[in-house]
């Protein structure tokens, strides 16, 4: 009786074990389960360097978790570097990586988890976050954030009265090494900061919103937003921003059209000066990252917004010669 009894315990635990294995195995495939992203407009680099990153471990900068598998192809006919690669990148998309190209962006959001709106060009993004926020799904948007700043103001109003978590804007904001510029203990609370950037127009879009965002991310993160007035000298070469905040500080952009363009900034502060040069795209997409997993944007809609108002100001003091120019008060009711 023994004998049998002990069998019988033997057959059960066995069958405890392989059952007790076939839960945690379940339990880590559907950890490992990758958040499904679709990228709409297809016209960019980003879409190659961030698809790299999320597709491959194999990638230096690999970030995990994710996939993108679909994506909307755009493009924009009278923009050359928008016309001229869409085709090109659209092909490694699907021959690369195996994303999946659909018609329409209603189509795509039916098939992912999260969006990221990266077209070149802003002035579809406002068309594109209405469909993606009709679909109720997180999304980034790149830079530019729209074409117009009461583009990117819509945006953010639409997202807000669906409850529709989102954000966007330029990689600069999220480089490690303007984290570390900032780092409290070394420079106090932000007094200042000279911020610069490559600052090429397109005709179709304000004058500062095709390059000149990547400063203005820059500036941005390091002063934070309440900026009340800004005013702009321009030449041929080189454009000049001036805003000063609620709290009196000041904050500059120099937009760079001529000589070495290179991206960078001098932060003033309390305790001592800092001073960044360089970009990577390893510290937006952590940012990402954590946004798709915890739906929380890492900056608020209101700022992002207020960035647009002080570009869209700028061009205002341009045309008025220089004049310093109020900057709206942002609302997203």
């Amino acid at each position: 009786m023994f004998k049998i009894n002990k069998s019988i315990i033997m057959v059960l635990g066995s069958l405890l074990i392989v059952s007790s294995a076939n839960c945690v195995m379940a339990s880590e495939s559907s950890q490992k389960a990758p958040i499904r992203l679709g990228m709409i407009g297809l016209d960019t680099s980003h879409v190659i360097a961030f698809t790299q990153r999320f597709n491959d471990p194999n990638n230096s900068e690999y970030v995990p978790g994710f996939k993108v598998v679909a994506g909307f192809k755009g493009g924009s006919a009278d923009i050359p570097s928008s016309a001229d690669r869409v085709d090109g990148y659209t092909k490694k998309l699907e021959d690369d990586w195996g994303v999946k190209i659909y018609d329409s962006v209603k189509e795509l959001c039916q098939n992912v988890d999260g969006v990221l709106i990266e077209s070149v060009d802003g002035r579809p993004h406002l068309g594109y976050a209405r469909e993606v926020i009709k679909a109720g799904l997180p999304f980034f948007v790149d830079k530019p954030v729209g074409g117009t700043y009461e583009d990117v103001l819509e945006i953010a109003k639409l997202a807000k009265k669906a409850n529709v978590p989102w954000f966007g804007g330029s990689s600069l904001r999220w480089w490690s090494g303007m984290s570390d510029a900032l780092n409290p203990e070394k420079i106090g609370e932000v007094l200042g900061c000279d911020a610069y950037s490559p600052c090429s127009y397109e005709k179709s879009h304000p004058d500062l919103f095709w390059y000149g965002v990547h400063g203005m991310s820059l500036l941005y993160g390091a002063m934070g937003p309440g900026c009340k007035s800004v005013s702009r000298t321009h030449t041929e070469d080189t454009d000049v921003v001036v805003g000063v905040w609620d709290d009196g500080r000041i904050g500059t952009f120099r937009g760079l059209r001529a000589g070495k363009h290179n991206y960078g900034a001098r932060i003033y502060g309390s305790k001592g000066n800092s001073t960044v040069e360089g970009h990577s795209y390893k510290g937006l997409l952590e940012a990402i990252s954590n946004f798709f997993k915890t739906k929380k944007p890492p900056i608020s809609a209101e700022e992002i917004v207020e960035i647009y108002a002080f570009m869209n100001c700028a061009d205002i003091s341009k045309q008025q010669g220089g004049k310093p120019v109020d900057l709206p008060k942002i609302s997203l009711d």
